[in-house]
């Protein structure tokens, strides 16, 4: 089936399968590969992206259930995400990193529905991104820096 998708304010047609998941169109389909693959049932976190501002698992949504703009971390243009990407490396979260593209993905849609949230606010929402690195406590920080800034 053919497509129309709008990702980081590119415009895309694509012929693929309704059932094809977000991410591996983002990835195989328009080689945006910033968004990455986790667990595959949505359970980790890794491969979350915005879809009209609301944080979404893109490995088990289908692309057929994509309506809105889409927003990858390779973004240039989201105010959220690049101030978060700012603190992200002011405070060397990343250990690894493989998680941190989810991270700042769902770290983006809380402060989009909440622009000052609170501690409670940030792990609840924070609570189903994992990082094997255990960088939570510098992920907190710099929300919270993202929150003071804005």
């Amino acid at each position: 089936m053919a497509f129309s998708l709008t990702v980081d304010n590119k415009n895309y047609n694509i012929d693929v399968s309704g059932d094809m998941p977000l991410l591996w169109v983002l990835r195989d389909e328009l080689n945006l590969t910033g968004t990455k693959f986790g667990c595959g049932v949505a359970q980790c976190g890794a491969c979350t992206v915005l879809v009209d501002g609301e944080a979404i698992r893109a490995c088990t949504t289908p692309i057929s259930s994509v309506l809105g703009k889409v927003t990858t971390i390779e973004t240039k243009e989201d105010k959220e995400v690049s101030k978060l990407q700012k603190f992200w490396v002011q405070e060397d979260v990343s250990q690894c990193g493989y998680c941190q593209c989810g991270q700042i993905m769902n770290a983006a849609g809380l402060l989009k529905k909440n622009s000052k949230p609170s501690d409670d606010e940030i792990v609840k929402a924070m609570n189903g991104n994992i990082c094997r690195c255990g960088t939570y406590n510098k992920i907190k920080t710099a929300i919270k820096k993202a929150v003071v800034e804005a």
